[in-house]
C-alpha cells in the first residue's frame, strides 16, 4: 500500500519560513512498516498530481482549506481516495466532506491506524471521531520523512495541546474545549535526546497549562543542551522560579500574545487577564534580565481600535526592544465566538473568506467599527513593513539585554527577522489556493454555530 502525505500551502507561492510539520512525523511513526510513505510540502516544493498512490492524507487549516480542496479534487478525479484532518475539517465537517472521502474529527493520532486499515480494505468510513487525549505513549515523531527538504533549522516538539484560556478569536478552544492532553515526560525526554544540541520550538498552544509539569520538564531538560523557545501567557512572568528554570534549561525566546494596548479591547476578546499582571514594561524586563528574547503578537480591528492604534503599537514594540513582532488584522475563524458575533452583526465582508476567489491575503474580512476596512488592511501592512526595515532590525538588535546577549541569540534574532519580512511581501495581496478558481456555487452550506457543540 502507498500513502501520500501532503501539507497544503496558503497560496501557490513558496514560503520563506516553513518549519517541519510535526503531525506528519507522528502519523509516519504510526503507519505500519509495510506501507510505503511519500510526503510533499506545498510550501517548499511542487506536489506531483500524478503521484502513484493508494491514499492521500491532507492536514487542513482554514487558510489552507482552498488549496487542500483543489488538491483533493485532482486526486479524487483519478480515483484516489482522500482523507483530511486538522482544525478546519473538525470545525466544518460538512464542508470538508464535500471534498474528501473521509475526515478525522479531532486529533488524528488515535484513529490513524483504523483509517489505514480501512483504506487498505477499501472500506473507508466517512467520519472518524478521535478521542480527546494523547494515546500515543512511546511515539516519537519519525523525522526521516523531512530529510532533504529545505526547512528552517528549527525543530518542533509538542508536549501538550489545548489552552486553559478561551479568547474569543481563537479556534483552539473551539477545537479542544476544556481538554488539555499532554505527553508523559519520559517520551518527551526521549525525543529531546534526538534533538540534543539543536534549536527547538515547543509548539504547544500553552506550555504552561500545568505549572507543576512545566517545572519538572524544565529541570529535566537542563542536561540536554537544547536552545528552545515557546508560546507563553503573561502570567508566567509572575513566577520567577519558573523563569529561572526556563533560562537554565535553554530558553532563548518566548512568543507573548499582547494582542492590544487597549484595555477595552482586551475585555472584548476575553483576555482582560493580560492587564491583571501590571505594566507590560515590567513584565518584559523579567524575561530580558534572564536573557530571554520576547516575540510579540498583536491584532488590530477590535471595536475600540482607531487608526492611531498602529503608531502607538509600533512605538511600544520598538521601545520594548521586541525581538520580533506579528501585526495581524483580526481574522474571524469559523467556529469561534468572534466569527459568530460578526456574523450576527452582519459585518462579514467575506462570509466564507477561506473559499472566496475574490479574497486576497491581507485584506480585511469584516467591517471594523473604529476605521474603514482599507485603513485596517493598509495599517497592518505598513506597520509590518516599518518594523521589518533594516534600521528597525538593527536598532532592536543592539539592545544587549533584550536581543543580543550572545552570538546565538544574535544569529537567531537576525534569522527570524529576515524570514519574517520576506514572508510579509511574499503573501500580501495574493489569492488563497493554487491560483485557480474554486467553484463553490453548489456549496450552499451555512457556517454552523459551534458555541455549544463539542466536536473533539
Amino acid at each position: 500500500m502507498r500513502i501520500t502525505f501532503i501539507r497544503p500551502h496558503i497560496t501557490a507561492r513558496r514560503a520563506a519560513d516553513a518549519l517541519e510539520p510535526l503531525v506528519f512525523g507522528i502519523l509516519a511513526k504510526l503507519t505500519p512498516p509495510d506501507v510505503e510513505i511519500k510526503f510533499y510540502d506545498a510550501r517548499i516544493e511542487p506536489v506531483p498530481l500524478d503521484e502513484p498512490t493508494d491514499l492521500v492524507a491532507l492536514t487542513v487549516e482554514t487558510f489552507t482549506a482552498k488549496y487542500a480542496y483543489q488538491l483533493a479534487m485532482h486526486f479524487r478525479a483519478r480515483g484516489v481516495p482522500v482523507v483530511m484532518g486538522g482544525y478546519h475539517p473538525t470545525l466544518l465537517p460538512d464542508e470538508a466532506l464535500q471534498f474528501a472521502d473521509a475526515i478525522a474529527i479531532g486529533d488524528a493520532e488515535t484513529v490513524w491506524a483504523q483509517i489505514v486499515e480501512d483504506a487498505r480494505a477499501g472500506r473507508l468510513k466517512r467520519v472518524y471521531q478521535s478521542q480527546p487525549n494523547l494515546e500515543t505513549d512511546g511515539v516519537v515523531p519519525d523525522r526521516s520523512i523531512f530529510a532533504g527538504k529545505k526547512y528552517k533549522p528549527l525543530h518542533l516538539m509538542q508536549i501538550g495541546r489545548g489552552c486553559k484560556y478561551a479568547c474569543d478569536f481563537c479556534s483552539i478552544h473551539a477545537f479542544y474545549g476544556r481538554d488539555m492532553p499532554r505527553r508523559c515526560l519520559d517520551d518527551v525526554l526521549k525525543e529531546a535526546e534526538e534533538l540534543r544540541g539543536k534549536y527547538v520550538f515547543f509548539a504547544d498552544d500553552n506550555l504552561f497549562n500545568d505549572l507543576e509539569y512545566a517545572e519538572k520538564l524544565f529541570e529535566a531538560l537542563i542536561p540536554y543542551n537544547i536552545h528552545w523557545s515557546c508560546q507563553v501567557s503573561l502570567d508566567i512572568a509572575q513566577n520567577p522560579h519558573l523563569l529561572d528554570l526556563m533560562a537554565q534549561s535553554g530558553c532563548i525566546g518566548c512568543l507573548v500574545g499582547f494582542e492590544t494596548l487597549d484595555e477595552a479591547n482586551l475585555v472584548q476578546m476575553r483576555k482582560k487577564w493580560n492587564k491583571k499582571y501590571g505594566d507590560y514594561a515590567n513584565t518584559l524586563a523579567r524575561f530580558h534580565e534572564r536573557g530571554i528574547m520576547v516575540f510579540g503578537s498583536f491584532v488590530f480591528g477590535y471595536d475600540h481600535d482607531t487608526p492611531d492604534a498602529f503608531a502607538r503599537t509600533f512605538d511600544f514594540a520598538m521601545r520594548s526592544k521586541l525581538a520580533l513582532a506579528q501585526f495581524n488584522p483580526l481574522i474571524p475563524t469559523p467556529a469561534t465566538s468572534l466569527f459568530e458575533r460578526l456574523k450576527k452583526e452582519d459585518r462579514l465582508i467575506y462570509p466564507r473568506w477561506w473559499l472566496d476567489d475574490s479574497y486576497r491575503y491581507g485584506e480585511t474580512i469584516f467591517r471594523p467599527k473604529g476605521m474603514t476596512p482599507d485603513q485596517l488592511a493598509e495599517g497592518c501592512f505598513k506597520i509590518r513593513q516599518d518594523f521589518g526595515k533594516y534600521g528597525s532590525i538593527f536598532q532592536r538588535m543592539l539592545s544587549s539585554q533584550a536581543n543580543s546577549g550572545s552570538l546565538y541569540n544574535m544569529f537567531a534574532f537576525l534569522a527570524v527577522n529576515i524570514a519574517s519580512i520576506k514572508e510579509i511581501y511574499n503573501k500580501q495581496g495574493v489569492p488563497l489556493g493554487n491560483g485557480a478558481p474554486l467553484d463553490v456555487a453548489e456549496l450552499a452550506l451555512e457556517v454552523p454555530n459551534f458555541n455549544n457543540v463539542r466536536l473533539a
